[in-house]
């Protein structure tokens, strides 16, 4: 059964519906920001009578409108005396009817929703822009109160900005909450610096470095610690025997310890190598290995996980995609294997990747078909077509009566959830330019020459030109293969001028296919697929997320260590 879902739809909505109450151990958000936009536009008043902005697949912008004022009137009256109806208050007192408000409006009423579905233990991580992250904490410290603030922890994303008449912004800033005083919390750590090693671990054995550290402690004790031990009195020089218990678990079970005496874990010591004994007179010393410890606590400014480069194999071209190595640090830090970890504004995925990875459960949402899309992709890219066994997804049409019920909605999200079907990338063109172009598929053909398949997905009444409309495009763009989508199903005519441009003849694989194929929607739910070479490695459309292989490991298993690596 899957334990795993994604939703689609508005976040708030699907909390409301679909997530219980303290069913969810860890969240972190990454929700929508406009950080390239000019600081002081996001402060500009609005009159309300603009309609509502939605966010569309990598548009981030959010306006003051007449939605926005409902949403604030909602959220004050579900709060009622609660400080964050006053926290509320006092930011329109300040703020205005400006973008930067309604944003705040926005995220209030579902941090509210988020907090209602948390444990008791669970933890919150919000992931922002340095220019909204000061009213962000003040709806945190509304909703969960400001004892339980933990951390404003900084990322560096970039290692440089150019910036004019101010320093470089290179950061973003996480701010890390917990729901109750007691909360899940695992330390992480970080390898010491060379110079520490060079310095304070000076010797080396078989191939591993080691320091010298005291085997006794401060205070005379009369017990097993304060007796001697191999001709050796610590009671003579004022101190006791301490016994680094630590590496004692390791080399024998808790049941045998509990019944030596002290002088018997020495000798176990002594036997296993870790003593050290120096010339005649001195006090043993014990051989405190690097692999020993677990490195350095993580602080509150993480400057050793990059952004993701151009050429990183995680790379998918998602423009606000984040490092797995941030979420893995994040869901390993507050969560434990098996617990659920949600993500209200999911993107292309990379928290339900991290989950996934480190043998979490998770939820996602998001409010566009394109990033349900690219999170099944990534997911089937990474374990293989079996995973599809392990989640759900709510909220996508299953029948011809959802597609046309999604079109009504929103013409743009049929068409993104169409071309998913598909596997095809949306065209992004520019705004008022109509080029009969919805979206795009490449592929490898004559070696490692790319060829394209265009295709226009129609969600209204099909018209007499539409195919020979699609036949020009085709035509224009010098694409090998043009595909036509739609609700309804095609006349006959349609049909016959479709089979008039002949066929695409692929030289690689000795193959000839319909140079202009018109497919239904019900075609799609009922498995058909474009007929073109789609071998894996042939598809370039999307970039391929890497596949999980198990580690070849080396040396000591560290603690949080995954079992596999991409």
């Amino acid at each position: 059964m899957a334990e795993n879902t994604l939703y689609y739809g508005d976040n708030l909505e699907i909390l409301r519906r679909y997530v219980k109450d303290e069913s969810v151990d860890l969240v972190y958000l990454d929700p929508p920001f406009n950080s390239n936009v000019d600081y002081n536009v996001l402060f500009a008043e609005r009159d309300g009578s603009e309609a509502a902005s939605q966010i569309k697949a990598f548009k981030d912008t959010w306006h003051w409108s007449l939605t926005a004022e409902g949403e604030y009137l909602e959220t004050l009256e579900r709060a009622g005396a609660h400080r964050i109806a006053q926290a509320l208050i006092g930011l329109r007192g300040m703020l205005g009817q400006s973008d930067m408000m309604a944003y705040i409006v926005m995220m209030a009423s579902r941090v509210i929703e988020l907090k209602r579905v948390m444990k008791p233990h669970a933890s919150l991580y919000l992931h922002c822009d340095p220019s909204a992250s000061h009213y962000l904490k003040i709806i945190l410290d509304g909703v969960f109160g400001p004892d339980r603030f933990l951390n404003e922890i900084i990322w560096k994303r970039t290692s440089a900005h150019s910036s004019a008449k101010r320093f470089g912004p290179v950061h973003d800033v996480l701010l890390f909450y917990s729901k109750e005083y007691a909360y899940q919390w695992n330390p992480q750590f970080q390898p010491y610096d060379e110079k520490y090693v060079e310095d304070f671990y000076r010797h080396e054995e078989g191939g591993d470095h080691f320091t010298l550290s005291d085997l006794t402690g401060a205070g005379v004790r009369t017990g097993d610690s304060g007796r001697p031990w191999r001709g050796v009195d610590p009671t003579e020089s004022g101190r006791h025997w301490a016994v680094p218990n630590d590496v004692l678990r390791e080399l024998a079970s808790e049941a045998d310890l509990e019944g030596m005496s002290t002088q018997q874990k020495l000798d176990l010591l002594d036997k296993s190598g870790r003593v050290f004994w120096p010339r005649k007179g001195k006090n043993p010393r014990f051989k405190r290995y690097l692999s020993d410890m677990p490195g350095v606590p993580l602080q509150d400014v993480w400057t050793d996980i990059p952004p993701i480069g151009a050429q990183a194999k995680e790379r998918l071209g998602y423009p606000t995609q984040k490092p797995e190595g941030l979420l893995e640090r994040i869901i390993q830090a507050s969560s434990n294997p098996g617990d659920v970890v949600l993500d209200p504004f999911c993107g292309c995925g990379t928290t339900i990747a991290a989950a996934q990875k480190l043998g979490r459960k998770w939820i996602g949402i998001d409010v566009t078909h394109l990033a349900i899309t690219l999170i099944k992709k990534r997911l089937r890219d990474t374990y293989g077509d079996d995973i599809v066994k392990q989640y759900k997804v709510v909220g996508e049409p299953t029948d011809v009566a959802g597609a046309q019920e999604l079109a009504k909605q929103d013409r743009f999200q049929f068409q993104y959830w169409a071309l998913g079907l598909v596997g095809a990338r949306p065209y992004e063109q520019k705004k008022g330019a109509d080029q009969g172009i919805d979206g795009r598929l490449y592929f490898h053909d004559e070696g490692d020459k790319t060829k394209q398949v265009i295709l226009s997905v129609k969600s209204g009444k099909l018209k007499a030109t539409d195919v020979r409309d699609l036949r020009a495009v085709i035509d224009r763009e010098k694409a090998e293969i043009g595909v036509l989508i739609a609700l309804e199903d095609f006349s006959q005519p349609m049909k016959a001028e479709a089979a008039s441009a002949g066929f695409y003849k692929s030289l690689g694989y000795n193959q000839s296919y319909p140079r202009l194929q018109l497919i239904t929607v019900q075609d799609l739910l009922d498995g058909k697929r474009i007929e073109m070479p789609l071998e894996k490695h042939t598809n370039v459309t999307f970039k391929q997320a890497a596949k999980a292989v198990p580690k070849k490991r080396k040396g000591k298993r560290l603690a949080f260590d995954g079992d596999t690596e991409y």
